[in-house]
């Protein structure tokens, strides 16, 4: 879809920037046809940006912004005195559209790339471990049979002088 919304912002940016003043005549938008084209010159660099990109999420998101920015204009033009009013509703019906696509497609990307990040960072779970190898229940008493070996033991020339105590 990103690559489907490049060609899109590519194609809409030209029409906005070789012709703004038709653009801005049919939304109710006259005077304003420098902002026109620096919109178009904007949709162009997103969509350029989709399509070349490795990572296309922060040219999505940067559309969900121009989107944003697009319906704060049109809606300069719904004022009583525009004689446009309804072209300009229209469009911005068109772009909301749009900003759908746009979001959810910035959405999949980014929690796709969250699920890989999590995958690569995932560790074992040792929330619940003890570092028994029984629960203590079952290694209670475990200890009462132990014999200490005889290379742990006092050797018997040293026991007669009280160096230590042997542990039987």
């Amino acid at each position: 879809m990103a690559s489907g919304l490049g060609w899109f912002s590519i194609g809409l940016g030209l029409v906005e920037l070789l012709a703004p003043q038709a653009v801005s005549r049919v939304l109710g938008l006259r005077g304003q046809e420098r902002l026109v084209a620096a919109y178009g010159a904007r949709e162009v660099a997103t969509g350029v940006g989709l399509l070349l990109s490795r990572d296309p999420e922060p040219w999505l998101w940067g559309r969900v912004a121009g989107d944003a920015l697009d319906l704060g204009t049109l809606a300069t033009a719904l004022d009583r005195q525009s004689d446009r009013r309804e072209e300009a509703g229209l469009a911005m019906l068109a772009v909301l559209g749009v900003t759908a696509l746009d979001l959810a497609s910035a959405w999949s990307h980014a929690s796709r790339r969250r699920g890989r990040a999590a995958a690569r960072r995932r560790l074992p779970d040792y929330a619940r471990r003890s570092g028994l190898p029984a629960s203590p229940e079952k290694m209670r008493g475990a200890a009462r049979d132990f014999v200490v070996p005889e290379d742990f033991r006092t050797p018997a020339a040293l026991r007669a002088w009280g160096v230590a105590n042997e542990v039987a």
